[in-house]
């Protein structure tokens, strides 16, 4: 099972994303944060990193996040958004966002990666201390939380997505670049959702 905290006693946020990959669609990011008192965690014993999960499975957490979390955001970074600032930096951004966006202020912030900046809250003189973890979302349950949360609600997005523009496949490529989308921007050309500082024709 993965780690409940890294810091005990303390009100620690977990964040990560989704979607850096993709040609097309916003970029996914939440924040979770457990309750640092807590003992049992068996409700969460599937919880892992969302990659190493089935759709399935990333689903049935969801509503289990939502309801044992003191407290957790999901927000999206647009993808004109990506296009101005760097997909980098909007993760950055939306994972920070999700934390303002947070009912309850954390006092440590854990984050998958190795690439942060300083966080200071709306209102406040101090940044939120944070560490970055690499493949912390397959090591800490807030992490791994946010992981879900981010993927399985961009993965609604994209599902919306491929309703207005079926012919992408963004039902089962959700945006990310396949051959087959590649082939569909070649044939279609570029929708609004496209990020058009991603390499979006094969060369």
């Amino acid at each position: 099972m993965l780690e409940a905290q890294m810091i005990h006693n303390i009100l620690e946020a977990g964040c990560d994303e989704a979607g850096r990959g993709p040609l097309a669609g916003a970029v996914f990011a939440a924040a979770v944060i457990f309750d640092p008192e807590r003992k049992d965690w068996s409700s969460l014993a599937l919880l892992n990193d969302s990659k190493q999960l089935s759709e399935r499975e990333r689903y049935a957490l969801r509503p289990v996040i939502e309801a044992e979390a003191l407290a957790w955001a999901v927000v999206e970074v647009t993808p004109e958004e990506i296009d101005r600032i760097n997909i980098l930096q909007a993760s950055i951004t939306g994972m920070q966002r999700a934390l303002d966006s947070l009912s309850v202020r954390p006092q440590h912030i854990i984050v998958d990666g190795n690439k942060w900046r300083p966080y200071i809250p709306d209102g406040e003189l101090l940044e939120i201390p944070a560490r970055t973890v690499v493949k912390g979302d397959g090591r800490y349950m807030s992490i791994a939380a946010a992981s879900v949360l981010a993927k399985t609600y961009r993965d609604d997005y994209m599902l919306r997505l491929h309703e207005q523009y079926p012919l992408y496949g963004w039902d089962t490529n959700k945006g990310y670049p396949t051959a087959a989308h590649y082939e569909a921007i070649r044939l279609h050309g570029l929708t609004p959702y496209h990020r058009k500082t991603f390499k979006l024709y094969k060369s």
